[in-house]
């Protein structure tokens, strides 16, 4: 083979395999060096040209390395030994090039996205064509709901890129949320040129995502430029996720707004948030309760997680049960707290019971029977001092100063209903009884006095 049949042959290889001419003309060589320093007689330091021609020069160096002298030293047969150890130091060398080639085209490219053709699948992992390499699509980060049938087409986004020693590993992934932001760059213009801002995401893979989304031109509305004309736009990206739901919001600064904006396709009556534990309570109409939490609770789910704030859902009928709740607390509250001021006050108009506060109550218990004794002794002398019957049958009022005395008489001749001390049993007998009491009958008579009896 001619110099010039050995300069084509590199420059083939460097088009076809993607790689530097230099680099395959440093690798043939050192191919070569080692192939003449396995021959006897060789010399300890050389090099070989190529482009000159193929030839071998020997080279004597000084102490510090430096080209003293050098002369032509190429073997007669240095052609066929040559060509076979240049053979297999060249595919050595060409492969780790290719590698290292592959490795630098997807190096930094980790949340990019990548068009695979499913090359093979398996419980483990699915494999994807990428051209020059292959990509691996873990079980991890595959969607359950998806079927890769062999040979169908379908865009990944790139999680790791890993060197090994059969080249560059690159780890894909359909489940990432990077994968559907990817997707609205390549297909709304405004995103990629910075007009339209993705602020936040939240996704369920093969369910369900949510987008906020802001603008930093006035005159640009964010959700209708990632919607497009009659939903072009998105719909181009749910097909690429094989029908999973797409919802667009717009961002907001106010919690209260962005969070009823994230709760839709609900419409959402009011909204309150506690800022310290960052909870959002959110009151809805009865009948979007159930649109509100979604199936599973997922539409309340991606909003929380959108959002970052916790996300509490009540109905209209619910709202009004717990301020029923909060005002008859409130009420039992009240009384509770008037019954035990009350209380208070009463134990402190009795005073305090280590203090003498028991004397006293005794004190208040015996004037309270002193009062009952002294009621008896009343209802005996307004017996005595009541209107009697005389012998022709008119009312005889006692004089102030007529006075009753007590005869001495056993207690079998009282009547029934009198008691001793001239109580009445029965207040229905007291005008029977009175006649018979001021005759004598009873055992009492009765003393006028001397100026009572010459009146």
């Amino acid at each position: 083979m001619s110099n010039n049949e050995i300069v084509e042959s590199l420059q083939l290889v460097a088009r076809e395999k993607g790689l530097d001419y230099s680099t395959l003309v440093e690798a043939l060589e050192a191919a070569l060096v080692s192939a003449y320093k396995r021959m006897p007689s060789a010399a300890e330091d050389a090099r070989v040209t190529i482009e000159e021609g193929m030839r071998v020069w020997a080279l004597e160096l000084d102490e510090e390395g430096n080209i003293v002298r050098e002369w032509d030293d190429t073997p007669k047969d240095f052609g066929r030994i040559a060509a076979q150890t240049a053979k297999q130091v060249l595919t050595q060398r060409l492969q780790v090039a290719e590698r290292e080639l592959k490795y630098k085209e997807y190096q930094g490219r980790e949340g990019d996205i990548v068009t695979g053709i499913v090359q093979q699948k398996d419980q483990r992992y699915t494999l994807f064509d990428l051209g020059k390499v292959e990509a691996l699509l873990p079980q991890a980060e595959r969607c359950a709901f998806e079927r890769y049938e062999q040979g169908a087409r379908l865009k990944a986004y790139i999680v790791e890129v890993r060197k090994t020693m059969r080249g560059p590993q690159i780890v894909v992934s359909r489940t990432h949320p990077g994968l559907v932001v990817r997707l609205f760059d390549l297909e709304v213009p405004e995103i990629a040129d910075g007009i339209v801002e993705i602020k936040a995401i939240a996704r369920e893979p093969g369910a369900r995502t949510k987008i906020a989304v802001a603008s930093n031109d006035d005159n640009v509305d964010p959700v209708g430029a990632c919607v497009g004309a009659r939903g072009s736009r998105v719909r181009m990206v749910v097909n690429e996720l094989r029908g999973e739901k797409v919802d667009i919001v717009p961002f907001s600064e106010d919690i209260r707004e962005y969070v009823a904006k994230a709760l839709a396709p609900a419409k959402v009556r009011e909204v309150r948030v506690d800022e310290e534990t960052r909870t959002a309570e959110v009151v809805v109409p009865d009948y979007q309760l159930s649109l509100a939490i979604g199936k599973e609770g997922q539409n309340a789910r991606l909003a929380a997680r959108l959002t970052g704030w916790r996300v509490d859902i009540r109905s209209d009928a619910a709202e009004t049960e717990a301020e029923v709740e909060t005002k008859n607390e409130a009420e039992v509250e009240v009384e509770t707290e008037n019954v035990v001021e009350a209380e208070d006050t009463a134990l402190v108009a009795e005073g305090d019971p280590s203090e003498g506060g028991v004397a006293e109550s005794h004190d208040i218990a015996l004037d309270e029977k002193s009062q009952g004794s002294e009621t008896a002794d009343g209802s005996e002398d307004s017996l005595a001092e009541s209107p009697a019957k005389s012998a022709d049958g008119s009312l005889e009022q006692s004089s102030p100063g007529s006075s009753v005395e007590e005869i001495p008489s056993t207690t079998n001749s009282l009547p029934e209903n009198v008691l001793s001390g001239g109580e009445i049993l029965n207040a229905d007998d007291s005008l029977a009884t009175a006649p018979k009491i001021l005759s004598g009958e009873s055992g009492i008579s009765v003393k006028s006095s001397p100026e009572a009896t010459s009146e």
